[in-house]
Formats: structure tokens, C-alpha cells, sequence
């Protein structure tokens, strides 16, 4: 296999080794000791925290409060909605004993929250009065997998599920409509996907959904990858976990629900959407370090470290995720190979030469640019143009490269 300096496989001779293989060596995720499972390492983490906080707000600002329920759920519940427990009935972890003794029942350790958080509204709402609820969870689930994938398919993820209550069925469908928007905006804004909003057919809907929605992003492959979905569930789950309310007319009616919910898998869909052979190429919005300082020193010359420190704190000051990057153990040669792979949208080189010019070395991930020599004074301000710039240009790329790749099918 064709494989680069760094020993990252070439797309074009398997995609699903160089997504393995960048992954792990740019420091994104270690494998967990059970199967199927995942270590998120700081950097990979990094990019969820900031993934989650832009979604989070978004979640807040229509009108969605967040709350956590139980990881453990009674097996009966899921039972309750035929539907729901036979689609997930095979990759269901289950707690049979607790304190050395055989449980009762067994526990299911749950694999989404429609179950425990539909029992949970059945005690809060009474009155139409009461409604809408919506709420969001941040949490992790546990769906038994067979075939693990690093973010796209592992035994436990982490994910925001959102499940909301409505006296018309109508307002659960514009929910449902309003979170799939909000991931579309997500997925483009942030991360540069440009997703397509679509229905999924009947066999592919969400187990006890009447409808799902999904947002699907073209990945380097060709292939399309689900990153968030939403459903309306009718009154399917109300009517399994009586979540009832009076209505104004004083009849007792039932609810009409939804959920969704977006993962980690967006991490797998930013790197398989934007990075290349030389390893991950990261959007600025959600980059852990946008930009990468790289003081250049022969037998440590202070002054040029204390300048690549000055110009991190004058950067990170008006809003710019900047790193300086004075590890004495590496070549600069070897951070910049380091930080290509980790995907970092700018690279600074700051020599001696370069510091008496008043200038630094501008690289940038992706484009022809080449190197280019700019005034360290002017970065503060013409840096957040910068990666502005670079965002559009990894937005622009994946567009061309999705429409490129689509045929309209007429049957």
C-alpha cells in the first residue's frame, strides 16, 4: 500500500485503513479494554467540548432545558412499546445480577431514553398547560456492537438526545423539523459538511418512530454517512407510558412526542468529509488549536520562545485558539509533520531572522499558498480573517465534491 512519510495509507488504496490509521496516530482515540469500546483522548475531546457547546446553545435558545436520567432502566419498560424493544433488542447490554445477587429484573443499560424519560413525563404532565415539554440530555449509550468503527460504530458513544411533548400533532412535527435544522446548520457552520435534510424509508426509521429525518454528509469515499437524526413519534410512546394530559375542552388526551439526537460520530464525519493523505484537515470553528506556533531555535534561544508565547497570549486575546509549540524533545521539522497530521487549519514558523524582521512564516493546511511572510503585529487582527476564510474554503471543497459525486435517479 502507498503510505507517506508519516505511515498513513492513501485514500485512493483503502479509505477504511487511513481513517483507522488517523485516528490513532493524530491522538483523536485510543481503543477501550472491552470490545467495541473507546478512549476519546484529549484532543479528540477537545473537539467534542466545542462541538457540544455550539449545539447546546443552539439547543437553549429554542427553548429546550437540559436534564439527566437514569443509565440503568427496568427491562419492562422497554417492552412497552413493541416497536422500540425488537429494534433494539440485539444490541442490548443487560444487568442480570447486582451485589452478588440475582436482580429481580434484569436492567437494561440503555441504548437511547425514549423508555425511562416517556415514564418520567407521564409523572409531570397533567394539564395542556404544561406543555410543550422540551427537553435535552447530554449522556452516554450503550448499543452492543459487532463490528466497531472508531466514532462511527462503538459499544458506547456520547450523544445529546432531545425528547419533547406536544398537545397537536402538528407542533411535534415542526420539533421534529426545528431539531433537524438546527443539525443541518450545525453541520454546515461548523463543521463545513454540507449535509442533505432527507426522510428515511419506512424499513430504516427510528424503532417506534412514524417518521425519521436524517441529515446525510458525502464523505471522501463517496459514500454517506448519517450524523443527526429526528422523529416524530406520533402518540406511539404516549400511548405505551399513558402520558396524558386535559385538554382546554377538559378531555384527557394523549401526547404527541419526538426525539432526537446527534453523537460523536460527527467526529468520524469531519475527518472522513475534509482530511486527506497527509492526515486530518480540521475546521477552524471546531479545531482544538487553530493555530500553531513553531518557535524555531538552535540550543534554545529564549528570546524567539518568549516571542512564539507572546504572540499565542496576543492571539488567544481576541478569540483565536493559538498554541506555541517549545517542546525541546522535537526537530521543528517533526512538529511540523505532527500538526499537518493533527490537522491544524494555520502553521506559524518564528525563527531568529524572522523575529529581528518583525515577521513570522504563515502555512496554511490546505491551499497554494506555499509559505508566506507576514507582520507578527498585524496577526491579532487579520488572523480571525484568516481561518473565517479557511472555513469557507473547506466548506466550498466538500460542496464541490459532494455535487460532483450526485446523480439525480428518476426511478
Amino acid at each position: 500500500m502507498a503510505r507517506d512519510e508519516r505511515g498513513v495509507t492513501a485514500q485512493s488504496e483503502d479509505f477504511a485503513a487511513w481513517y483507522n490509521e488517523v485516528v490513532f496516530k493524530a491522538g483523536l482515540v485510543d481503543r477501550g479494554p472491552a470490545k467495541g469500546t473507546m478512549v476519546i483522548r484529549p484532543y479528540g475531546y477537545r473537539l467534542w467540548e466545542l462541538l457540544q457547546s455550539e449545539l447546546d446553545r443552539r439547543i437553549k435558545d429554542t427553548g429546550h432545558e437540559n436534564a439527566y436520567f437514569p443509565l440503568l432502566i427496568p427491562q419492562s419498560y422497554l417492552g412497552r412499546e413493541a416497536e422500540h424493544v425488537e429494534g433494539f433488542s440485539p444490541e442490548l447490554a443487560v444487568v442480570t445480577h447486582a451485589g452478588g445477587k440475582e436482580l429481580e429484573e434484569p436492567l437494561v443499560v440503555r441504548p437511547t431514553s425514549e423508555a425511562i424519560i416517556g415514564e418520567m413525563m407521564a409523572k409531570w404532565i397533567s394539564s395542556h398547560r404544561e406543555l410543550p415539554l422540551l427537553l435535552n440530555q447530554w449522556a452516554n449509550v450503550v448499543r452492543w456492537e459487532l463490528r466497531p468503527r472508531m466514532f462511527l460504530r462503538t459499544t458506547e458513544f456520547l450523544w445529546q438526545e432531545g425528547h419533547t411533548a406536544h398537545v397537536h400533532e402538528a407542533a411535534a412535527r415542526r420539533e421534529t423539523m426545528l431539531a433537524l435544522g438546527i443539525y443541518r446548520e450545525v453541520a454546515r457552520e461548523l463543521a463545513a459538511i454540507p449535509v442533505v435534510p432527507g426522510e428515511k424509508t419506512p424499513g430504516e426509521r427510528f424503532a417506534g418512530a412514524v417518521a425519521t429525518y436524517t441529515i446525510e454528509g458525502m464523505m471522501r469515499d463517496g459514500r454517506a454517512l448519517q450524523s443527526g437524526t429526528s422523529q416524530c413519534m406520533g402518540t406511539k410512546f404516549a400511548s405505551a407510558f399513558d402520558i396524558r394530559f386535559t385538554s382546554e375542552s377538559g378531555r384527557e388526551e394523549l401526547c404527541h412526542n419526538t426525539s432526537w439526537g446527534m453523537s460523536t460520530r460527527m467526529i468520524g464525519g469531519i475527518v472522513m468529509t475534509h482530511g486527506d493523505d497527509t492526515g486530518l484537515v480540521f475546521p477552524p470553528r471546531l479545531a482544538p488549536h487553530q493555530v500553531v506556533i513553531v518557535p524555531i531555535t538552535r540550543g534554545g534561544n529564549v528570546a524567539v520562545e518568549e516571542a512564539a508565547d507572546e504572540l499565542a497570549r496576543r492571539l488567544r486575546a481576541v478569540g483565536v485558539r493559538a498554541h506555541a509549540d517549545a517542546r525541546p524533545q522535537h526537530t521543528p521539522g517533526f512538529k511540523y509533520n505532527e500538526w499537518e497530521l493533527r490537522g491544524v487549519p494555520v502553521r506559524l514558523e518564528l525563527g531568529p531572522r524572522d523575529l529581528e524582521a518583525g515577521t513570522v512564516m504563515m502555512v496554511k493546511r490546505l491551499g497554494d499558498d506555499g509559505k508566506q511572510s507576514v507582520p507578527i503585529d498585524s496577526l491579532p487582527e487579520t488572523m480571525p480573517g484568516v481561518l473565517d476564510d479557511f472555513q469557507a474554503s473547506l466548506l466550498a471543497r466538500a460542496t464541490a465534491f459532494r455535487d460532483s459525486h450526485t446523480r439525480t435517479v428518476d426511478n
